[in-house]
């Protein structure tokens, strides 16, 4: 018999690439992993890695098996889910990631009513930026996240299902009385000289505001780097930095700043994905549905309503 903890150690593998790496995302050491893929290998009488060097690899059949392993571990959590629910009454554990400007605008509130009309679904919600959720997705780990569509670093790829959820404009954030605020539309151009908070290197939202920066012809002088959105608008506050930021970052701030459109208008698409070939579940679609009102509903984005039945993963964005 085939233990289902170790099949997803196997999938963890194949999308992550080392041992190391899978230890770290299981929270285990990697010599315990390494015994675990070992007691797989005994468990299925197949060969399923091999060592090259001091890296490890997966053979033909431990590829094959990683990637079933996705679908059955799937399907036994829609078996897990129909024990619990009994009918179409969604039920059971549905893992949802989303990145920090989309928990408290989408993320919570769709979350908040789920607990209220149904009382036997169970939500986890998980801070993870796209950088972080693509792959969280494709190794299992989380069941829907909330993403945007419009960086190229990660292909979304033809093995993800998208749901679109809202366009949220990039916009620039001042302090009170900068001479940028209240001029109208701005021109990144003339803001070459001030001071940036940007967010951490490699995150998604520091990469696309040194992309515009570059696009506007200078190299940004960046003061501070965050995590958060709202130590950034802190900062901003303070008078010690500007900053690009979402809207929906910045959309019911209590922070004492101006917020301004940018000359050449930069959005992002908000998608809610899943991974292809999910099997059809309750709850999963309930969170999904969920999501979409909350999108249809929100005040400060320019929100999209329709729900298309066919998604062209080829779109981009600025």
């Amino acid at each position: 018999m085939m233990n289902p903890w170790r099949l997803r150690l196997l999938s963890q593998l194949d999308t992550l690439g080392t041992v190391r790496a899978v230890a770290r995302a299981a929270n285990l050491s990697p010599s315990s992993v390494s015994q675990q893929l070992a007691v797989l290998e005994a468990e299925t009488r197949t060969q399923l890695l091999e060592r090259t060097g001091r890296r490890v690899r997966l053979t033909s059949a431990g590829l094959i098996l990683a990637r079933r392993a996705r679908a059955l571990l799937d399907h036994m959590s829609s078996v897990e889910a129909e024990l619990r629910g009994f009918g179409e009454e969604p039920a059971g554990l549905v893992r949802l990631g989303a990145f920090q400007s989309a928990i408290h605008t989408l993320a919570v509130p769709a979350v908040r009513g789920l607990a209220r009309d149904h009382p036997q679904l169970d939500v986890e919600l998980l801070q993870l930026e796209p950088h972080e959720s693509m792959p969280a997705l494709r190794v299992g780990d989380v069941d829907v996240i909330i993403t945007t569509t419009d960086f190229g670093e990660l292909p979304l790829g033809p093995d993800l299902d998208l749901v679109p959820l809202a366009t949220d404009p990039i916009v620039l954030v001042v302090p009170p009385g900068h001479p940028a605020s209240g001029r109208g539309a701005v021109d990144l151009a003339a803001l070459a000289d001030e001071a940036w908070a940007f967010d951490m290197p490699q995150s998604y939202m520091a990469d696309l505001a040194l992309r515009l920066c570059r696009r506007s012809g200078f190299e940004p002088r960046v003061v501070c780097r965050f995590s958060n959105y709202m130590m950034t608008l802190e900062h901003v506050e303070a008078g010690l930095s500007i900053a690009l930021l979402p809207g929906l970052a910045v959309g019911r701030t209590r922070y004492d700043i101006a917020i301004g459109e940018l000359a050449a208008p930069v959005t992002r698409n908000i998608t809610a994905a899943i991974r292809r070939g999910t099997p059809p579940r309750a709850a999963l679609r309930t969170v999904l549905d969920a999501l979409r009102d909350r999108g249809g509903d929100g005040a400060d984005c320019r929100w999209k309503t329709d729900y298309p039945q066919e998604t062209d993963h080829r779109q981009e964005t600025a």
